[in-house]
């Protein structure tokens, strides 16, 4: 199979390749995930645009290469894999000290309580100082499903926003946890400090998202490509020129709960990327603007916190339920912004009223 003129791998000034045989436990599987879980240090991410750019060759038992090769072909049992890959690319992420607030633990899964400014995983330009960083130093064994570059995570969380994450220790855990976020049996509940006052008071976001503008990193409902999208809101408690608000996730794309909010006319408070800092404060009356002001000095980032995960156990089919308090500086934001005294903000008068 190794010829120059069907594989570009045996060429000596192309980058490395790595090869692998499709088990009969992979048999059937997306390819862009089948590369993710058998070759270590290929993200899923990663693995989709080697396929989009021509970088993977797939075979056929007998030799013949397979066409027209997509992120979504199904691999078979006794096919083989090879993919070009940069010979600078890391093999792996680096484990660090980096200290984390584990929720929840067993032998299955964690459930980690993120801070906010933490990165999820690494990412070009940013390959250290990151959440996956830490579980790689932290000396326990993770799902391979999404690659060693994001070791066991099932979902994500933005770097600026806080909460709870959850973590697959094994292959068979992951799977089972992503099953339950495609059928959306796993319920992800934030709360988020808005601008504004919600009308109505509750209600469901519908709106495609997708990437905004040729090589953007923000979203937008008018975006390229975009997504089908939904998201449930219910106001909690509502200020002098905010509103508490609690949220539930139906999808997960990127960025959605700030996309959504924004959308509708109610920016996440402090999100300096979806009309949440100065350009909110234009839009409130004159009086209220030096107290906004003040908001925006408690909080350097969006006021937007992953607060409750509900799921089903992936080996006892147990109901599980992880709770996580905002953390300190969105405590100072909702005490300003309810105009309590900050010592004496009690988050229970927030946050049990279900």
């Amino acid at each position: 199979m190794c010829s120059s003129s069907d594989n570009p791998c045996c060429n000596s000034t192309q980058p490395a390749c790595r090869e692998v045989q499709v088990p009969r436990s992979a048999d059937g599987i997306r390819l862009d995930r089948a590369i993710a879980a058998l070759l270590p240090g290929i993200s899923r991410s990663q693995a989709s645009v080697a396929i989009r750019h021509g970088r993977v060759q797939l075979f056929s038992p007998n030799g013949l290469l397979v066409s027209h090769l997509k992120a979504g072909t199904p691999v078979a049992a006794g096919q083989t894999l090879r993919v070009e890959v940069s010979r600078k690319e890391p093999l792996s992420a680096e484990p660090e000290r980096i200290d984390f607030d584990i929720r929840y633990e067993d032998d299955d899964l964690l459930v980690v309580n993120k801070p906010a400014g933490l990165v999820v995983h690494p990412a070009p330009g940013h390959s250290r100082g990151t959440l996956v960083n830490a579980l790689a130093g932290y000396s326990v064994e993770l799902s391979r499903v999404g690659g060693t570059f994001r070791p066991g995570i099932v979902h994500r969380l933005d770097k600026n926003t806080s909460g709870l994450l959850l973590v697959a220790k094994n292959d068979r855990a992951h799977a089972a946890l992503a099953t339950q976020l495609k059928n959306r049996t796993i319920s992800r509940e934030y709360v988020a400090l808005v601008w504004g006052h919600p009308s109505p008071r509750s209600g469901r976001i519908e709106a495609a998202i997708g990437r905004d503008g040729a090589g953007g990193k923000t979203m937008s409902i008018y975006g390229r490509s975009s997504r089908p999208a939904a998201t449930r809101y219910e106001e909690i408690s509502s200020f002098s020129y905010t509103s508490l608000v609690r949220l539930h996730l139906e999808t997960g794309r990127t960025h959605q709960i700030r996309v959504h909010l924004k959308a509708i006319g109610h920016p996440v408070v402090g999100d300096p990327e979806y009309g949440g800092r100065e350009a909110a404060i234009r839009g409130i009356a004159p009086a209220h603007r030096p107290s906004a002001r003040f908001l925006l000095t408690a909080i350097g980032r969006q006021a937007l916190h992953a607060r409750k995960l509900s799921f089903l156990h992936p080996t006892t089919g147990e109901a599980l339920t992880v709770e996580s308090d905002p953390p300190a500086d969105f405590q100072r934001a909702l005490s300003i912004a309810s105009g309590a005294v900050p010592q004496a903000a009690d988050l229970s008068y927030f946050f049990d009223k279900e």
